[in-house]
């Protein structure tokens, strides 16, 4: 039966007032995506991926299960807030490289984005500290990095490339001090270090047209476009060189050997086609990078059997 004031009458109340559950219900779901959105949710995962590796190669992901857990609560919490507070310092830049980003397409206000950051650096801090000292000090470390590399680190011609290439891969050393082997994983956090600091620099001449706009001096800006590609190809060369250290040393068994040849493969076909088309290299670099990552779990699991 029709109802002129509530709509269609139902065993469940009217369709009008169901509609009107289901709408908020979406832009109840449509906001938390926002905030999970611009934490650059992929890059967190990547975190974390990262931080159980670590665990893993230092030989002790199954006897401190709890360590590792909330090192990846830290970790994952702090690249958050960092992704996020970046958003914030960048949302100028962002309006001409990226309009599609949540603060310049007005859906967080940069007021809610800073708050939120600093709560997501908060929660990895007090994750932090149920880590060995080494654990605590990393992370507080990279979040006090990630706080002031927009606006400290950013403008420093390769200096804000450098701290990025440091934080991400350092991860990995989280994972070993969470289990109290940080040595284990020092060879691994070299290799991936020089990998970021490559990609790093190739974001950065796919960003050159807003970051000149704000008058910043990124690496591209003060060599050239050309010179800063070479760069980040000769960095990617020396880590696909260096890539069988691990093997030498015996951290990794023979399986890595082949698992990480398409990892090698792809980095140095992606810091190639970068001359052609920045923004596609990069990110066929991050795909490299992980392929990477799974070449040290395979590496270490032949190593156990």
């Amino acid at each position: 039966m029709s109802n002129s004031r509530g709509g269609v009458q139902t065993g469940w109340g009217t369709a009008s007032s169901s509609d009107g559950l289901f709408t908020v219900l979406r832009q109840q779901l449509s906001d938390l995506g926002v905030y999970l959105e611009i934490t650059r949710p992929g890059n967190v995962a990547f975190t974390g991926v990262l931080t159980v590796i670590g665990a893993f190669v230092a030989g002790g992901i199954l006897t401190r299960p709890l360590a590792v857990c909330a090192a990846v609560v830290a970790a994952t919490t702090v690249t958050a807030g960092g992704n996020t507070i970046n958003d914030y310092f960048d949302r100028h830049i962002d309006a001409i490289n990226r309009p599609d980003r949540p603060i310049p397409r007005e859906a967080i206000s940069a007021r809610t984005a800073l708050l939120y950051s600093l709560a997501l650096f908060a929660t990895g801090f007090v994750a932090s500290l149920l880590l060995p000292l080494w654990g605590t000090v990393i992370v507080v470390g990279n979040a006090l990095g990630l706080l002031a590399y927009t606006q400290v680190f950013k403008p420093l011609p390769g200096v804000g490339n450098a701290l990025i290439a440091v934080v991400m891969p350092s991860n990995l050393l989280l994972g070993g001090a969470a289990v109290g082997d940080v040595a284990a994983t020092m060879v691994l956090f070299a290799l991936a270090a020089v990998a970021t600091l490559s990609r790093e620099i190739i974001k950065d001449v796919e960003d050159i047209d807003g970051d000149r706009q704000e008058g910043l001096r990124t690496l591209p800006i003060a060599i050239g476009e050309s010179p800063s590609l070479w760069l980040g190809l000769a960095s990617i060369v020396v880590a696909v060189a260096a890539s069988v250290l691990p093997y030498l040393e015996g951290t990794f068994g023979t399986g890595y050997i082949v698992a990480v040849l398409p990892a090698n493969v792809t980095m140095l076909a992606a810091a190639s086609y970068a001359f052609v088309d920045p923004g596609s290299g990069q990110r066929w670099l991050k795909a490299g990078m992980v392929f990477a990552a799974l070449a040290f779990v395979v590496g270490r699991g032949t190593l156990l059997l």
